[in-house]
């Protein structure tokens, strides 16, 4: 390992990602397995955004969210799964202190975006449950605009705050990660400096981005409860949950992930749970979400329908 010497103590110029090195033996499997559920993750979601930029009749608020997304899945699996791919299966487990901080950066920044884009996603099926008359004045096509970019910028504006303090600490001593990808509470156990400062500002911006739209999001759905709970006919309370039923879902599964996640104590006998955990809202949440989303949308089945009617043009 490549080094420079400090004070007296060896800092830090590259890291070493553990993985799952505990079960080495199932190597090729989980190799294979992680393999699939990217290829899948990948393709559904590109496939979202194909079906909806190509059919008109999908071009409404609720489907440009869900483009934005997708969009997101892919980036987001993209930015850890590789890596994580070449740990198991060629033992590449460096990375530098440079490749390290903006794989965080990106998987924080993703990971609020998709808080911030769920919670928009809320307001949209509360504006077409709750105020249907109202639902076209109000989300209009640059409204939608304004929140989705505003959900991006803002997101990687407040996790770079967060990155800008990790890159001024100084990493000694172990440069051994116990995870498979670069995650914050890993990354500031191994620096040698006053970390309080740091941990404050991550807490204070991680809760913003997420806890504010799950708050936001609870209090959307239990508006969009009580108004569905108001129509007399059992046909009609059906077809209005119906039309926001994928989204809880996706909402319940992606928090349900990361409560558990990091919510599970930090002591040692607990980090392989933790990893086991990472793995739901790293791989499998992404690769459900587009299943989600069509398993039950008629939309989406009617547009794939053409599209496969169609072959030659669409995969043109």
């Amino acid at each position: 390992m490549m080094a420079l010497s400090w004070e007296n103590q060896t800092m830090i110029v590259e890291f070493v990602l553990q993985g799952f090195s505990s079960i080495l033996q199932l190597n090729i499997s989980l190799f294979i397995m992680f393999f699939i559920f990217y290829i899948l993750t990948v393709s559904g979601n590109i496939l979202i955004v194909l079906l909806v930029l190509c059919n008109h009749a999908l071009h409404t608020p609720m489907y440009f969210f869900l483009v934005n997304l997708s969009f997101l899945e892919v980036c987001y699996t993209s930015n850890i799964v590789p890596k994580m791919l070449l740990i198991i299966i060629a033992d590449q487990k460096t990375i530098s202190v440079v490749g390290c901080f903006a794989q965080f950066y990106f998987f924080g920044s993703l990971a609020a975006t998709e808080c911030l884009l769920l919670a928009v996603m809320s307001y949209d099926r509360y504006l077409a449950i709750c105020q249907p008359l109202r639902y076209p004045i109000q989300m209009t096509s640059s409204l939608c605009l304004r929140l989705a970019t505003g959900s991006w910028f803002c997101c990687f504006l407040l996790t770079a705050i967060t990155v800008v303090l990790l890159c001024r600490q100084t990493f000694c001593g172990s440069n051994e990660i116990d995870h498979f990808f670069c995650d914050f509470t890993p990354l500031i156990h191994l620096s040698c400096m006053d970390t309080s400062l740091t941990e404050t500002i991550a807490f204070a911006t991680s809760s913003a981005v997420t806890l504010v739209p799950f708050v936001f999001i609870t209090i959307s759905y239990s508006c969009i409860l009580i108004d569905i709970l108001r129509i007399s006919s059992g046909s009609g309370r059906r077809k209005a949950f119906s039309t926001c039923s994928s989204h809880l879902t996706v909402v319940t599964v992606f928090y349900g992930t990361l409560i558990a996640t990091y919510l599970v104590p930090s002591a040692n006998s607990s980090q392989y749970l933790r990893k086991e955990f990472s793995l739901l809202y790293t791989i499998l949440t992404p690769m459900f979400n587009p299943i989600i989303y069509s398993l039950r949308n008629r939309d989406i089945h009617e547009a794939l329908r053409k599209c496969l009617s169609k072959k030659p043009g669409f995969l043109m």
